[in-house]
């Protein structure tokens, strides 16, 4: 009989990639599917077709040293939970016959090599190699990882742009990010990470047996993200000197980190905070297709002693001092993941935190979770991993105390400030999605607060108030931008029926999302005097020369202590803030028209509300829309006027693609942000 061999192996990228939802992935010119599903590779045969009644075709599957080897059968049935092989009877007896192999929906996620061997009456041995890159897959249902719904899927594995939320719960930050996680290098750099870590290198076998695992998965990136113990990603900085790396309010996608990271064979990249080391885990777990997505935890405890009391110290004048190793991070942004939780039992699967900023250590090391949110909420703080510490982030009382010489002067607790708004992007929109009730059963709303906006120390001036006769509220006027003045309003109520001299002190001091308030940028004192239960209102204003240096990242404490000058008793009430910062403005030209490889054009304009000249450098980036970033150099502008610069690209991918611009301003530690959600169609 004629001989044959194997000319060649296709391993058909375009047909593949379309199936597994992995056409992204296309530029890294690597074949890249999901477990659980079949891949097609055609065979090019030379001299005879194949016999399947005398021929015998044999795949193995290698992942570093381990392996499988798999007969090539003409049925398609096969157990799921193994690895299988079968040929498309339509093409069997051509020179082109096609092969499909599926792996089983637990299977390791890595990079693996195949080879082909065929054994023929001859006896001869014939081999051909190809490779693939195995990622989880949420559209199986045996998976792990299965996530129900298609627009889920879409947002939380396939989207590479998102919204970071930031600020305070009260006047929201919506700063754009690009995931990037199909942006040419990225891929390799997130399966380096899982190479690189210390898992891998202690046991090569036993940690790629266990990327099987979706939890495991999660711990490795979460640790890896930080460089705390190992060659991770990023180096977290909060001293406020960055004058040797990157600011971390400077980046705005994952893309150039982790470039950057594999290109300097594994440096840690400096900085990051708590946002910029969530959205990097966000883009590796979904190039790995675990589906995440950002959160933020608005008014996060950080409990270093586990008792769920956060204790704040204040002066008499209204100062608040750095006396405790606890905080309260005015937002903590972490990452969930979607996946089953077969080692906790039943009902905690779903969205898990995990948390990279490098906090506290997990086992060892400093990674945190998956700590499953229906565990946080039913108070599971007996379940792994790292339950309590995530409970404690989201549910711990504050304690606030005025001190004097050492002395507490007074004592008030509030059980509501903790965890006062989780949020997410909405699905498919530019969105906030509050989830507060996923991590907190929602106490019913009390009409004595609710009534309130103040939300730092009311309820406790409150109980002060009802047992002392002094009641103290704060209410800003309106939400604060950069420009107008600051107002706020103080209502003082003398509830009991003789009359009062009070002394008041006001001060606003300027803070990190994560410290304690720096020096006091604006203060104020006075004489108040009431008459039996008569109620005050006294305006105030910080005028945009004091409050200026304070737009950005940064946020104001305001505090208000009363003090009755007959019984020296101290009433507290406080207010954390901050002032947002003008937005850049982004048109399109035929917005409804953007087609794939057509050239666009947009355009960003800038208005100065600062009360000086201004000047710095716009950054304008977007990914499947332009590649790399483009600069350019804004001179000196004057306040009050406006700039206007027009953009070219060329969309690459389809389907909606964030086009983001940032203004970095020269001697002003702030950036002005913008974007615009553009939709390419296809030609």
């Amino acid at each position: 009989m004629e001989g044959f061999r194997i000319q060649n192996v296709n391993v058909e990228l375009l047909d593949n990639h379309d199936k597994h939802r992995t056409e992204g992935f296309s530029s890294s010119k690597v074949l890249v599917v999901r477990r659980g599903a079949a891949f097609r590779v055609s065979l090019q045969l030379t001299g005879r077709p194949l016999n399947t009644d005398t021929d015998s075709v044999m795949i193995r599957i290698l992942l570093g040293r381990l392996y499988v080897t798999i007969p090539v059968t003409t049925s398609e049935k096969a157990p799921s939970c193994q690895w299988r092989a079968y040929f498309n009877p339509e093409d069997l007896n051509s020179n082109n016959p096609s092969v499909f192999i599926c792996s089983p929906a637990s299977a390791p996620v890595g990079s693996y090599k195949f080879k082909l061997r065929v054994l023929t009456q001859s006896g001869k041995k014939i081999y051909a190699c190809g490779t693939f890159i195995l990622l989880c897959n949420p559209w199986c249902p045996e998976d792990a990882v299965y996530i129900p719904f298609e627009d889920q899927r879409e947002e939380y594995v396939l989207n590479d742009s998102g919204l970071l939320f930031m600020g305070t719960a009260k006047n929201l930050v919506s700063r754009p990010w690009s995931f990037d996680q199909f942006e040419p290098g990225v891929l390799e750099a997130c399966l380096n990470l899982l190479q690189v870590s210390p898992q891998h290198i202690r046991s090569k076998r036993g940690d790629y047996l266990k990327r099987n695992n979706p939890v495991y998965i999660s711990r490795v990136v979460s640790a890896m993200i930080n460089c705390e113990d190992d060659r991770g990603v990023l180096k977290g900085n909060w001293t406020g000197d960055f004058k040797d790396g990157v600011h971390p309010s400077k980046w705005t996608g994952s893309g150039d980190i982790l470039t950057q990271w594999a290109q300097s064979h594994f440096r840690p990249v400096k900085y990051g905070q708590c946002w910029v080391f969530a959205a990097v885990m966000c883009t590796v777990l979904r190039v790995l297709g675990i589906p995440c997505r950002v959160v933020t935890n608005f008014n996060s405890a950080h409990d270093t002693n586990g008792n769920l009391v956060i204790e704040e110290y204040y002066s008499e004048t209204g100062k608040k001092l750095s006396l405790s190793k606890d905080s309260i991070w005015n937002f903590h942004v972490w990452v969930e993941c979607w996946m089953n939780r077969q080692d906790l039992g039943s009902g905690m699967g779903g969205w898990q935190v995990s948390d990279p900023t490098p906090q506290e250590r997990s086992r060892g090391v400093f990674c945190c979770g998956p700590a499953s949110v229906k565990a946080i909420r039913d108070q599971r703080i007996d379940l792994k991993f790292d339950v309590p510490f995530v409970y404690a982030e989201v549910n711990a009382d504050v304690h606030s105390v005025i001190v004097k010489d050492g002395q507490m002067l007074s004592y008030s607790k509030d059980t509501e400030r903790v965890g006062c708004l989780i949020c997410t992007k909405a699905v498919g929109f530019p969105r906030l999605q509050n989830i507060t009730g996923d991590y907190k059963k929602i106490r019913s709303p009390n009409p004595s607060i609710s009534s309130r906006s103040s939300t730092a120390s009311d309820d406790s001036t409150s109980s002060r108030g009802s047992s002392k006769g002094v009641l103290v509220f704060l209410t800003l006027d309106k939400a604060p931008i950069a420009g107008p003045p600051i107002g706020f309003t103080v209502k003082v109520i003398n509830r009991q029926p003789v009359a009062k001299v009070m002394k008041i002190n006001l001060n606003a001091q300027a803070k990190e999302y994560n410290n304690s308030p720096s020096e006091t940028f604006w203060e104020n004192q006075g004489i108040i005097q009431l008459a039996p239960r008569e109620a005050k209102v006294l305006h105030h204003k910080i005028l945009q020369t004091q409050y200026e240096d304070v737009v950005g990242d940064d946020l104001v404490n305001l505090a208000v202590v009363l003090e009755d000058q007959a019984s020296h008793e101290q009433f507290l009430t406080s207010e954390e803030f901050n002032i947002l910062s003008p937005q850049l403005t982004i048109q399109i030209e035929d917005e409804d028209s953007v087609e794939i490889h057509k050239e666009q054009t947009s355009s960003v304009t800038f208005t100065n509300v600062f009360s000086h000249p201004v000047s710095g450098l716009l950054t304008v980036a977007g990914a499947g829309l332009i590649r790399g970033k483009v600069h350019f150099r804004m001179l000196q502008l004057a306040p009050g006027d406006k700039v206007e610069q027009r953009i070219t690209f060329i969309p690459t991918m389809v389907g909606a693609r964030m086009l983001q611009a940032s203004l970095t301003l020269t001697h002003i530690n702030s950036s002005i942000r913008g974007f615009r959600m553009v939709s390419v169609m296809r030609a």
